[in-house]
């Protein structure tokens, strides 16, 4: 099962869920050959609930992910941490929804959840939690002490960075601070525009059918990371293409929010 551990919805966080723009996404990565993904949208989005009410009328839900079309969507989200950095939850569509309730008071810049009580509350639920972009200059995580990273699932290969700093020396430096920990290393290509897709994936030894079975694989190390020698093109591509994408918006409609 090929399947990418880090995507978005939504063309940035201010702007609204669109069914057509997500349904693209959805063909362009069926077209990348992938089985799964999973669905790790910001918790500080505009409208987070709004996102899994549209997919209920989009694709049928099984208790465990969507199926789209054959594409398998397991929810999930990314989250803000007061002491800088990005967590990835994945797990049930009510575990995600009830850990974003819990959040209301934590969205805001300045007053983001300290990590440990982040822990404190994904460890209550059956949850993978993986510790995204750990380099990102912006938002690292090397940062915290060993004893708190020893409490992620993994680590976050991030398609984004291995184009901004250099596909090889990220990943071995992701790859390095993991074995450290004693962690595995999951790819994700962090897309919030479809032509990122297949830059990064995982595949897994074999087909998952819920969130446990997928921490259960990727614990076991059953799975193997795959980077496409298109990797750079296709996160340039995106890059720009977003850019215009948000430029034509606002030319559009001027007091749209994106």
């Amino acid at each position: 099962m090929k399947i990418d551990l880090h995507t978005h919805a939504k063309l940035s966080k201010a702007s609204d869920f669109s069914k057509h723009y997500y349904e693209e996404m959805i063909r362009e990565a069926l077209d990348n050959g992938l089985d799964a993904l999973a669905l790790t949208e910001h918790f500080n989005t505009r409208h987070f609930d709004e996102v899994y009410r549209q997919l209920d009328s989009m694709f049928p839900y099984n208790g465990e992910y969507y199926d789209a079309g054959g594409l398998k969507i397991f929810p999930g989200m990314e989250v803000d941490i007061r002491e800088t950095g990005h967590i990835l939850l994945i797990g049930r569509k009510e575990v995600i929804l009830e850990i974003r309730r819990r959040l209301d008071g934590y969205t805001e810049k300045g007053a983001f959840i300290p990590f440990d009580d982040l822990m404190d509350l994904a460890e209550a639920f059956p949850l993978l939690k993986i510790g995204a972009h750990p380099f990102r200059e912006s938002t690292p995580l090397h940062h915290l002490t060993r004893s708190q990273l020893s409490r992620l699932d993994a680590f976050d290969l991030n398609a984004k960075d291995m184009y901004q700093y250099g596909s090889e020396a990220n990943q071995d430096q992701v790859q390095r601070f993991a074995a450290e920990l004693g962690k595995p290393v999951t790819a994700g290509s962090d897309t919030h525009q479809c032509l990122q897709f297949g830059s990064v994936y995982n595949e897994l030894q074999m087909p998952c059918e819920s969130a446990d079975e997928l921490k259960s694989a990727i614990m076991q190390g059953a799975f193997q990371l795959h980077v496409s020698d298109s990797l750079p093109i296709k996160v340039k591509a995106s890059v720009m293409l977003k850019k215009l994408m948000k430029e034509i918006i606002r030319l559009q409609s001027p007091s749209a929010v994106i």
